[in-house]
């Protein structure tokens, strides 16, 4: 595993689970929220070219997102696909209080970006589209997966699963 796409609806825990790889398997790590958000929510001029010039390392693990625009440059260069096939709810519970925790403190997330109560109604908000894409984004990753027969494909359908594979590997020292 040098080059890791961790897959998901939003809330199923991408970012953690790529953030833990990253420290047990000593790789570069990439937050693509980070490299999409300019200011105001706008997307940045230079996101794509900015997840090119990561995907082309050797070595990296970063989260499955932004398909449309990226899909097709990591996707091709990922060597595994760890896929986070959770539960509705419990991806329901992890975005609710993902987002009531950072409307609460009103914690800076990219580029000057904070999360509000304001923004829930929105269509666009991670508690919306969790609930309403969770069954599509399943269909569309097991749609997809076929096409990329390089892929080692690790699917974690718990929370469970997922700290159970993490403890098999050893941290890199």
């Amino acid at each position: 595993m040098q080059r890791i796409l961790v897959s998901g609806i939003s809330g199923s825990g991408k970012t953690t689970l790529a953030t833990k790889l990253a420290a047990l398997l000593g790789l570069p790590r990439c937050e693509l929220d980070a490299l999409h958000h300019g200011p105001g929510w706008t997307k940045r001029h230079e996101f794509e070219s900015d997840v090119a010039r990561f995907a082309a390392g050797d070595r990296w693990v970063t989260e499955d997102q932004y398909h449309a625009l990226v899909g097709s440059v990591l996707w091709p260069r990922a060597d595994t696909l760890v896929w986070l096939d959770l539960p509705r709810p419990t991806v329901m519970r992890r975005v609710i209080l993902r987002s009531l925790a950072r409307a609460i403190t009103r914690r800076e997330l990219w580029n000057g970006n904070r999360e509000s109560f304001r923004d829930w109604p929105s269509p666009g908000h991670p508690i919306r589209l969790a609930w309403a894409r969770h069954a599509t984004r399943r269909h569309m990753i097991e749609e997809r997966i076929p096409e990329f027969g390089h892929l080692t494909v690790v699917r974690l359908r718990t929370a469970a699963e997922v700290d159970d594979w993490l403890r098999s590997f050893e941290p890199v020292t």
